[in-house]
């Protein structure tokens, strides 16, 4: 089993600062035989310089630079078209794995040579990484042309095999967000997907990884986007599945808003019959 040899794709921009976790994950696994293929996508920031000290003479660790920014997709795809690697994963600079994370995923690799991509649990934590909870995923069907993940069923730590992944067009360079997803319809789509239930991946919540409203409305474009991809690759129509989805949707949040609204209402009315908004006309 030592022979074969686990890549750990990462994918920087501006979060040198965390990196010093995510290393000090890599370099305790208690699987040996790793090497690290982090593309920097151009940061702005000193997370170059950060990374090269922490890695030092390392040569596990391999630091490639885009030119310009490029954003996810490309680097992303890039990191992936320079691992050596015949198993591959992703983890976020800002993120960390736990230390049998890689040999519980080449054990499964090995046993189950038909399946193509194998995926498991994360763990929340605040910017500390203290945990906060798991999230536990849930096994799907194979073979499903309808399936899009629109359930968030398949996520972190997750796993692929490098033959399978170059059966399919790969991660899509153009892509801004929801690359991810991209990658997981992708090799749904060319061979089996597997979940196992470990807690393997460990997910920093920090303040610079909060989406905005604005950005929010952009991840459900490029979220709409794969989807419409996979579809098209598929043959299949997702009228439907948009329709329902889309309404589904937009009735949580008008419900949410008037919820909302009507707290607010309430609050506002109570403080001014004790006279602390006096300024406010009544609603």
């Amino acid at each position: 089993m030592n022979n074969l040899v686990f890549s750990i794709l990462i994918a920087n921009y501006n979060n040198g600062r965390y990196f010093k976790e995510c290393y000090d994950s890599i370099i305790t696994q208690t699987y040996s035989n790793w090497e690290v293929i982090i593309v920097d996508d151009s940061s702005t920031d000193d997370s170059v310089d950060e990374i090269k000290k922490i890695i030092g003479e390392d040569d596990r660790f391999k630091l490639f630079q885009n030119t310009e920014n490029y954003g996810c997709g490309f680097t992303k795809r890039r990191c992936a078209e320079l691992a050596n690697g015949q198993i591959c994963g992703f983890l976020d600079p800002d993120d960390a794995l736990v230390a049998t994370a890689i040999e519980v995923m080449v054990d499964y690799h090995l046993k189950n040579e038909k399946v193509g991509h194998i995926y498991s649990n994360l763990i929340y934590c605040d910017s500390e990484l203290n945990h906060l909870r798991v999230k536990k995923n849930c096994p799907v069907k194979n073979g499903d042309p309808h399936y899009f993940i629109t359930d968030h069923s398949i996520n972190h730590f997750s796993t692929f095999k490098k033959e399978i992944y170059l059966k399919t067009e790969g991660i899509n360079p153009y892509m801004q967000r929801a690359v991810d997803m991209d990658l997981y319809l992708k090799l749904y789509e060319v061979a089996e997907v597997m979940y196992i239930d470990y807690d393997l991946y460990i997910y920093r919540m920090h303040t610079n990884g909060l989406s905005t409203f604005q950005n929010t409305n952009k991840a459900n474009y490029w979220h709409w986007f794969t989807i419409m991809q996979a579809a098209e690759r598929r043959n299949v129509n997702i009228e439907n599945d948009f329709l329902s989805e889309f309404y589904r949707k937009n009735e949580v949040e008008k419900y949410v808003q008037s919820v909302d609204l009507i707290q607010k209402s309430r609050i506002i009315k109570i403080l001014q019959k004790f006279g602390f908004l006096k300024w406010i006309k009544r609603v």
